[in-house]
Parts: structure tokens; sequence; C-alpha cells
């Protein structure tokens, strides 16, 4: 769910790459698109979906919140609304824990093809 340090300087993503992101399928980026209308992505040419880092702000809590958390979409919508226990830093830890027990995998993997 991290995201790749050299996409930070984007100004848009693409459908494909926001759900590489967060590990879904674009037909449930769309989904939620429908059911939560803070997700707005712009739309190019023939319809291509356009997300700003707003965009992805918003779907990174959601994804938080009904994937991590369990919540129904509805307690979802819920605590978007009331944005709550400081959910962006809970997000944050998370994220960076995530990386690091990926980092510690890695290093893991390397020291076994050492011995």
């Amino acid at each position: 769910m991290a995201l790749n340090k050299n996409k930070n300087l984007k100004l848009y993503y693409s459908i494909g790459e926001v759900a590489s992101m967060f590990g879904v399928t674009e037909t449930l980026l769309r989904f939620w698109e429908k059911e939560f209308p803070s997700i707005k992505p712009q739309k190019a040419g023939r319809g291509i979906r356009q997300y700003t880092r707003d965009d992805i702000d918003v779907i990174r809590k959601i994804h938080y919140y009904v994937k991590e958390k369990g919540m129904t979409l509805e307690g979802a919508r819920q605590a978007l609304k009331e944005n709550r226990e400081g959910t962006d830093v809970k997000i944050e830890v998370l994220d960076r824990l995530k990386s690091i027990r990926d980092e510690l995998q890695e290093i893991s993997k390397e020291m076994n093809y050492l011995s």
C-alpha cells in the first residue's frame, strides 16, 4: 500500500495504478466511487479516470476502514464523516509498519540465500 517515492511527483494516477497501490481491483474502485461521493477522479478523453492525491487519500481511508478494520460501507461512510480517532495518523503508522515488515522480509530472504 506504500506509494513508490517516484510516484509522489505525479499529479494524476490511472485506475490501474491506484488499484495496484491498494491491492484491489479496478471494479472495486469504480464501485467505491459510486458509494463515496468524495472520490472524484477527473475523466480524460474516452472517460479515462485520473485520480489525484486527494482521491488517493480518501481511497486509503476507505481501504483502511473496509479492508483493515472490517467495517461495512455505511460504517466507513460514517467514519469518514467523523474522521474518527485520528485515522490519518493510524493509517500512516500502519503503512510505515508494513514497509518495515517488507524490508525485514527482504533482508531475511537475502540472509537465507547467503547461508
